[in-house]
């Protein structure tokens, strides 16, 4: 049997944990009751591979925002959130609803929230008054924010958003920011194939994957609204992943989530590639080692380190004596 570490990773080849070396590769949108349950239930077959994000911004019909929000609140403290990986996105701080999206979500379940998606924000100010309205009802819990940048004013202060301590993750947000442009962007933007070709939208993905990966925070991509067709969906994915660096993407159909999480994660021979190494690493106390005519040092570790903590995170088997000595829980015997 391999023995066990003795070090832990994360501590040893980092600062400090990054929210991107922990979140799930998929976010998953539902803002109907009857999809709110179904994808619910879909997480609790296939395990916090993915993400459950209840929806107030477009789930709620006009008239009903009161009613959706106490049905959100219900289905967080509901058995059916098994995982405890359930989030929920409010209306823009500047809605009508926030304060009472806030107080009634928030207020009754904020103990099994994962996050709280802010939508449209404009700036670091936009955080701050979400934030603050946020921990005023949610007994004393600082809960992660993901924000989304999808305006003019966002994207110029993308930066700054990324750098502030509440942020967890950003999201692009690719209709709002074409619509945003006045019919300037064709409507071909929005595309799976069109937004990655058009000028002004791959600028805002890559200013908003490198304002993340400065902060250590997460880039979450945009929605593909081709639903219906998986290979459409896993091309924009890999894309996604691979080009553009984001380490997280949306679905809006239960039908893209195997899809979007294959392609986030890491291919076969490069697990075998990150067990192999680490595992020498560890053997070596983490000192320089020599594998084939390659020299790895804590430079290459820490990358390693991250496409196994990656294949985890997306439900690629790992050798049972890898977990046992890397991901084994504190006083685990087995």
């Amino acid at each position: 049997m391999t023995e066990p570490a003795t070090v832990d990773p994360n501590s040893l080849l980092f600062d400090a944990e990054s929210a991107a070396d922990r979140l799930p590769v998929c976010d998953h949108y539902a803002g109907i009751e009857t999809r709110m349950t179904k994808s619910l239930a879909l997480q609790g077959e296939l395990g916090p591979i993915f993400d459950v994000t209840l929806d107030c911004e477009d789930g709620a019909p006009v008239g009903g925002e009161a009613e959706h929000a106490h049905l959100v609140a219900e289905m967080v403290m509901s058995a059916r959130n098994v995982h405890g990986r359930c989030g929920v996105r409010l209306h823009p701080v500047d809605h009508a609803s926030f304060a009472d999206d806030a107080a009634t979500i928030v207020g009754a379940a904020a103990s099994r929230l994962a996050y709280v998606m802010l939508p449209k924000v404009e700036s670091v100010a936009d955080v701050d008054r979400a934030a603050a309205a946020i921990d005023a009802v949610s007994h004393g819990r600082r809960i992660p924010l993901h924000a989304l940048v999808e305006t003019h004013g966002g994207l110029r202060e993308v930066t700054a958003i990324a750098a502030h301590p509440r942020i967890e993750s950003l999201s692009f947000g690719l209709m709002d920011f074409v619509s945003a442009h006045r019919g300037a962007i064709p409507a071909s933007a929005m595309t799976a194939d069109g937004q990655f070709a058009h000028p002004l939208v791959v600028r805002a993905k890559l200013e908003i994957a490198a304002a993340c990966h400065g902060y250590g925070k997460t880039p979450s991509h945009s929605v593909v609204t081709e639903f219906a067709d998986a290979a459409v969906v896993g091309v924009a994915a890999r894309r996604a992943a691979r080009e553009f660096g984001y380490t997280r993407m949306w679905s809006i159909h239960p039908s893209q989530i195997r899809p979007i999480v294959a392609a986030f994660a890491p291919d076969v021979r490069e697990v075998d590639e990150a067990v192999s190494i680490i595992d020498a690493a560890a053997s070596a106390g983490w000192a320089p080692i020599r594998r084939g005519d390659v020299l790895h040092d804590r430079a290459s570790y820490r990358y390693w380190w991250r496409i196994a903590a990656r294949a985890r995170r997306t439900g690629v088997a790992l050798p049972a004596d890898f977990e046992r000595r890397f991901f084994a829980e504190p006083g685990d015997s087995t």
